[in-house]
């Protein structure tokens, strides 16, 4: 089995910053795309930010929605099984819980599949 926990979240005021981190732990032998989604009340959940793996550079190739418009950065330290989310010029659209997600494959016999956090809130308000 393999878990992922968020942490970082929290109350903050328009305009400012949050860096949430994620760890993997559990069953892991290879770790692919790793990703942070959102889900605020009555939405759907929504892509943040996404990385691929990138190997022995520690990194990969990065996604992000046109929303983001430069504001968020994703990065991931392969050799702690994390990746972070830099989250800059906060706004109050950007309230809602935010899901860590890594696809995972545990050996080298077993299918790669999807694993998902339990989230984390980030809350912007005045």
């Amino acid at each position: 089995q393999v878990q992922l926990v968020e942490s970082g979240g929290g109350l903050v005021q328009p305009g400012g910053s949050l860096r949430l981190s994620c760890a993997a732990s559990g069953s892991i032998f290879t770790i692919y795309t790793m990703g942070w989604y959102r889900q605020a009340p009555g939405n759907q959940r929504e892509l943040v930010a996404a990385i691929s793996s990138g190997g022995s550079t520690g990194g990969g190739s990065t996604n992000y929605p046109d929303y983001v418009e430069g504001r968020f950065t994703i990065s991931r330290d392969n050799a702690k099984n994390t990746v972070y989310l830099q989250m800059n010029s906060l706004k109050p659209e950007d309230t809602a819980v935010y899901y860590c997600n890594a696809v995972v494959r545990t050996t080298p016999q077993r299918m790669p599949r999807t694993y998902w956090g339990q989230g984390t809130q980030v809350t912007v308000s005045s």
